[in-house]
């Protein structure tokens, strides 16, 4: 096994961080990396705004819900998908930007920032450093629009806790490989990988040394998307001229 995929392998979610800076010229190289990354035609549909201002972090923080590991991480970055270049080179181009108003547009954004982030994340974890994305940066997505002066056609999408990890949590076990890994065609007899998998999950909350609760993974899942999360989402979008704002 090399080097890489046994950074890979070792992933877990840091939610506390040691009161020291991130090196810059390693932030830099995770940056580099970012940026060397897949993206769709080369448009490069993606921002990432680095927050280090104490005050700033602490507002955010509060924005998505009160994470406070937001507050304690030396960098806090926000990945957006960024369409404010297109639609500046298309202003250049003398070009209509029609492909604004197809909902594609809106996936394309949202992978590319999907490739950006998870990228990062396999960057700083190979330089030792610890990091948890943050979908709540979704949760308030007007004010953040606003608190970091993004432009139409920009929207932020997840945000990157990075530092260097006061405490290694345990790893969360993953589902089955033949949950997630089909060949050939998707094979939908899944109920029984699942409740096997609720077994291992509950065990594992149960024995976990923080926040240890009883819960199974269906459980879990079932009651996150029994409601919609995030109110606003559709006035985000349509403020920021994207597709799926309409209603």
């Amino acid at each position: 096994m090399n080097e890489v995929i046994q950074s890979l392998l070792s992933h877990r979610s840091v939610r506390s961080y040691e009161n020291k800076p991130v090196d810059e010229k390693e932030l830099d190289q995770i940056i580099q990396a970012v940026q060397t990354a897949p993206n769709w035609i080369n448009g490069q549909q993606f921002s990432i705004i680095a927050v280090k201002d104490t005050e700033r972090k602490k507002k955010l923080a509060e924005l998505c819900g009160g994470q406070k590991h937001i507050a304690e991480a030396p960098v806090f970055l926000i990945f957006c998908a960024d369409f404010y270049r297109t639609y500046l080179a298309s202003q250049m181009e003398d070009k209509s930007m029609e492909a604004i108003f197809d909902i594609d547009t809106l996936i394309v954004g949202a992978t590319d920032v999907g490739i950006a982030l998870g990228t990062a994340v396999a960057a700083a974890e190979s330089l030792g450093l610890g990091t948890v994305p943050i979908g709540g940066i979704r949760r308030n997505g007007l004010e953040v629009i606003k608190e970091l002066n993004l432009p139409p056609y920009v929207i932020p999408v997840s945000g990157l806790c990075i530092g260097h990890p006061a405490q290694v949590p345990d790893q969360k076990p993953r589902l089955p490989k033949e949950a997630v890994y089909h060949t050939e065609t998707y094979q939908q007899e899944l109920m029984p990988l699942l409740e096997q998998y609720n077994d291992t999950y509950k065990k594992y909350l149960e024995e976990r040394e923080q926040n240890n609760r009883s819960s199974t993974w269906t459980e879990s899942v079932a009651n996150f998307f029994s409601k919609s999360y995030y109110h606003g989402i559709a006035e985000m979008l349509k403020q920021q001229k994207f597709p799926g704002g309409e209603k």
